[in-house]
């Protein structure tokens, strides 16, 4: 390499350069929040093959994209293994910084997106058996974490975190999303099952679960709606978050629909017609509302480009919660047979596609650089 092509190579990446130096440095700020990668990849692959049009391009892709996601989720996991291991202060700070904690929500939601992925897709590089055998220790691990999360991240907000009347963000409805995806997930397990009473105890379990987190994120969205009243949004980094809030709505009516198609194999057939009706009779409004806030969202997006948006990992936020309005909008194609609704999913989908393109090339970019490996702002650290 000349010293002209080195000397330039140092100056945009130092860090990079240096890291080399001292491998240790590379984990040295890898957080819950970089699981959101594994989040919005992984549903680029589902919900390609919900869609209610096969299109044989789309399916190649989430033949491509779904391994790659999975070797994703290993890396990252080993990354966050060696952070603990090299640096555990740093790694217990986070969840103490009111910000950070929010994302401890990202690792059970990744490894549920990959385990779900794993039947919708894997099935066809590794057998059906060990797709679905795949998929329930994804589901688990990730349902046991998603749970602990959704009652210890706002237990720490209520008796530990410092935040301001105006620190309402869409990040807080991450920690309490988990228990929506297992519901919605979990369908896709409902068939390997055993059937009679444990099949049965375990759609009512996930129906449990739809409610748990139902009922919080409706409380979190006013909240969040208040604060864009009363303190406009900021333009930071954080607008981006409020893409999060098409996550409990979209993924809500993915679960309606989905455990409704499904209840027939595990309920009597007069609760099971209940569900399959619940399906389009909860949806469809709840759908509306989502519809509203993708506009929403968009012009405020727009206008905090217009004041230079800075790029950070919250972008991820223009994934995987867009992703669940496309398969909630295919449940809905599939429920009610109408056109209307296979159109808006693949219209939904080609934005998925466009925004984690960006997305990628902007981490991938800032992850060389280092920019996204570097010490968080205002990070606070644990007691000891």
């Amino acid at each position: 390499m000349s010293s002209h092509v080195l000397s330039r190579t140092r100056r945009r990446l130092p860090w990079l350069l240096s890291s080399l130096d001292h491998p240790h440095e590379l984990v040295g700020y890898v957080g819950p929040n970089w699981y959101a990668a594994v989040m919005g990849t992984g549903i680029v692959a589902n919900a390609a093959m919900t869609l209610p049009w096969h299109l044989a391009v789309l399916h190649v892709l989430a033949f491509l994209v779904w391994p790659a996601d999975l070797l994703l989720l290993v890396a990252l996991t080993v990354a966050v293994a060696l952070h603990w291991t090299l640096h555990p202060a740093t790694a217990r700070s986070h969840a103490y910084d009111p910000t950070m904690a929010q994302f401890y929500g990202a690792p059970p939601m990744a490894l549920l997106t990959v385990g779900a992925g794993a039947v919708l897709v894997g099935r066809s590089w590794l057998g059906l058996p060990l797709a679905v055998d795949l998929d329930w220790v994804l589901w688990g691990l990730g349902t046991v974490t998603g749970l602990i999360v959704a009652i210890a991240i706002p237990y720490l907000m209520f008796t530990r975190h410092d935040i301001a009347a105006d620190g309402a963000f869409g990040g807080w409805i991450m920690p309490i999303v988990p228990p929506m995806v297992s519901a919605a997930t979990g369908a896709l397990l409902i068939p390997y099952v055993a059937s009679g009473a444990m099949r049965e105890t375990f759609v009512y379990g996930l129906y449990s679960m739809f409610g748990m987190s139902l009922v919080v994120s409706l409380t979190v969205i006013t909240m969040l709606w208040s604060r864009l009243v009363h303190h406009g949004d900021p333009g930071t980094a954080r607008s981006a978050t409020l893409w999060i809030v098409l996550g409990p709505l979209g993924q809500s009516v993915t679960a309606a629909t989905s455990l409704g198609g499904a209840a027939h194999l595990a309920l009597p057939s007069r609760l099971a017609s209940g569900m399959d009706v619940m399906a389009v009779l909860y949806g469809v409004p709840v759908w509306g509302f989502a519809t509203m806030w993708v506009a929403l969202a968009t012009l405020l997006t727009v206008r905090a480009v217009r004041r230079h948006f800075p790029f950070a990992l919250t972008w991820w936020s223009f994934t995987f919660p867009v992703g669940t309005y496309v398969t909630g909008t295919s449940g809905l194609a599939l429920h009610t047979g109408l056109p209307a609704f296979a159109v808006a999913s693949v219209l939904a989908y080609l934005g998925l596609l466009g925004a984690w393109a960006v997305v990628a090339a902007r981490t991938v970019y800032g992850g060389v650089r280092g920019d996204l490996l570097l010490r968080p702002a205002e990070l606070q650290l644990a007691p000891e």
